[in-house]
Parts: structure tokens; C-alpha cells; sequence
């Protein structure tokens, strides 16, 4: 599959700009990245490009920004080892909350056993990095706090809610034993709960005995439903934001299906996703890199980076 699109977060327990951002009014404050921190395919033309697939278009920082403006849920995808995504992550966050224009963030890399702690920052002097990550007592085995910490303290500095998006392991166990979707997460249309299943054989490297398949599915759902309602309703002007990898914020298989559910009187427009996406060699195409299966898009806007690594993740469970 595509970088960003693996469902590394199960794996790992199953099988175990230079894009300039030039000074326009929206980002006005943002500085570019002097350097691309990944390495790999940094010459390729799709590099620090930003894609519109709506219009099919590639677009600059001001349009995207325009966007995220009339929007009242941001979803930040990912892949989760590039340092980059995290960085322009950063700079979008940072530019919404000198706005003061955040609501909430949700992020995956939390989940509600992590709530408590969450709720008790603003009783704490959290001002820096190390404290805040003692406090949170974060799982750096899973994921970098050297990622993810900066944007967290952000939050926090702002003095913006942070909310745990994940479902706990518990909860993922219990989901994993069901016989059957539970009710309240079986929103999906018969293909789209085909391409779950076939999504979940590929991230897989075809090594899961299909018996399990409906398991994962039914893992991968309940942690959609669960971000999405982790995500505080905004009030107006407002957005709330969530942070998590590519394949979670896609429009049609993940979290804002389950929005749209939560709120019916939500519209498409009031959902934005942007993808932070790893360009591939060789490949200009930007509709490639979005696996679309139906007419619904995947995302909304795609921002390509370089990428971090060529490994060849399957070989390396074979």
C-alpha cells in the first residue's frame, strides 16, 4: 500500500517546505522549513506540493488556508515515523492557535485511559517538554515524543483541550472477541466494508488468516468511531482538530463517516481532511497516491513530503 496508508498501529501488536510557505495573509506567520529533515526523494516534482483533489489542482499555502477557515473539523493525517508531517502538523496548529481558532485536539497517540491526566494539565506547570511528558507518562516505545510533544505542548501553552482520540487495549480486546460490528459503529456500506477487509490483507502483507480478518475490521472501526467522538463540537468560529495517521482521517473509510453520524445536521464542507503524504519515486501522479476505490475522495488537500525510509516493511516479517 502507499505510504501513510498501513495500519502500522495494528501491526505493531498483531505481528507486532522544500516547499517555501511564502508570506499570504493565512499563514503569514508561518516560516518555511529551511531543510526537509527525510532524506529519501527529495528531488522528486511532487515534493512540497500541495494537491486539491476536488478540483484536481495543485494549490498554494493561501488556498489551503482559505479552506481550513470555512471548516469546523480539521483532520491532520500522517505517517507516523516522518519527522516532516510532524513539523508542517506544527506550523498549521500553531498558525490556528494564534488565531485562536482551536477548539479542542484529539490525538490518536492517546486514548481514554490517558484522559485523567489530560484533564488535570492546566492544575500543573507544564511549561516544557519533560515535565509534560512525565506527567502524561507517555509511551515512547510507541510513539516519538520527539514527534509528538512539541505539538502537544502547543496545545497545552494555548490552554486548548487535549482529548485521547484511541480506544484502550482493553476496549480493543473486547472489540477483537465480538461476533458482530456492535450497532453503533455499523454505518458503512457493504463495499466500503470489502475494501476494510482488503486494506486490512495488504497491511498485512497477506500473512493474516482470513478468519481474522472481520476482527481487525471491527478494531479498525471502533477506533474511527471512537476519534471521532473524541472531537469536541465546536462553537462557532471555532475548529477541533484531530491528529492521527493517514488511513484514519480518509473520507471514505474513516473518522469523518463517523462525524456525519454524530452530527446530523454536519455537511461535507464542515470536514476538512489534509493528508501529510510520502512522495514515491517516480511517481507525478497525485490521484495514485490516494487509493480512491469510490467517488467519494480520500482527502481533501494532500501536502507531499520526502520520504524517511525505501525498507521494505513485508520483507521484514517474512
Amino acid at each position: 500500500m502507499h505510504n501513510g496508508f498501513r495500519w502500522v498501529d495494528l501491526i505493531r501488536t498483531a505481528l507486532l517546505f522544500v516547499f517555501t510557505l511564502v508570506g499570504v495573509p493565512g499563514f503569514s506567520q508561518l516560516q518555511p522549513l529551511q531543510d526537509w529533515e527525510s532524506a529519501l526523494y527529495t528531488d522528486e516534482p511532487l515534493v512540497g506540493k500541495i494537491w486539491h483533489s476536488a478540483s484536481e489542482q495543485f494549490v498554494d499555502v493561501q488556498d489551503l488556508a482559505n479552506a481550513i477557515d470555512s471548516a469546523r473539523y480539521l483532520l491532520l493525517g500522517e505517517k507516523h515515523d516522518n519527522p516532516d508531517h510532524h513539523s508542517l502538523q506544527l506550523k498549521v496548529l500553531n498558525h490556528l492557535i494564534e488565531q485562536a481558532r482551536v477548539a479542542a485536539v484529539a490525538f490518536e497517540m492517546m486514548d481514554s485511559d490517558d484522559q485523567e491526566a489530560l484533564d488535570q494539565i492546566p492544575r500543573h506547570d507544564l511549561t516544557n517538554l519533560e515535565n509534560l511528558k512525565e506527567h502524561l507518562k507517555w509511551d515512547e516505545d510507541g510513539w516519538d515524543w520527539g514527534f509528538y510533544g512539541p505539538l502537544v505542548l502547543a496545545v497545552v501553552l494555548g490552554d486548548i483541550p487535549v482529548a485521547g482520540a484511541n480506544i484502550t487495549d482493553a476496549t480493543m480486546s473486547e472489540v477483537y472477541g465480538e461476533d458482530a460490528v456492535p450497532e453503533a459503529i455499523a454505518i458503512l456500506d457493504e463495499e466500503t466494508m470489502q475494501q476494510l477487509n482488503l486494506d486490512i490483507d495488504e497491511s498485512h502483507c497477506g500473512l493474516l488468516p482470513e478468519s481474522q480478518f472481520p476482527a481487525m475490521v471491527r478494531v479498525q472501526q471502533a477506533r474511527d468511531y471512537n476519534m471521532a467522538n473524541s472531537m469536541a463540537s465546536p462553537e462557532a468560529g471555532k475548529l477541533s482538530v484531530l491528529v492521527a495517521g493517514n488511513y484514519h482521517v480518509r473520507r471514505d473509510l474513516g473518522v469523518p463517516n463517523y462525524l456525519l453520524a454524530r452530527e446530523k445536521t454536519l455537511k461535507n464542507e464542515d470536514i476538512l481532511t489534509l493528508s501529510f503524504m510520502e512522495v514515491e519515486p517516480g511517481e507525478a501522479d497525485p490521484v495514485v497516491y490516494l487509493q480512491q476505490f469510490k467517488s467519494q475522495l480520500a482527502f481533501d488537500y494532500v501536502w507531499f513530503t520526502p520520504a524517511i525510509s525505501d525498507a521494505d516493511y513485508c520483507a521484514s516479517l517474512r
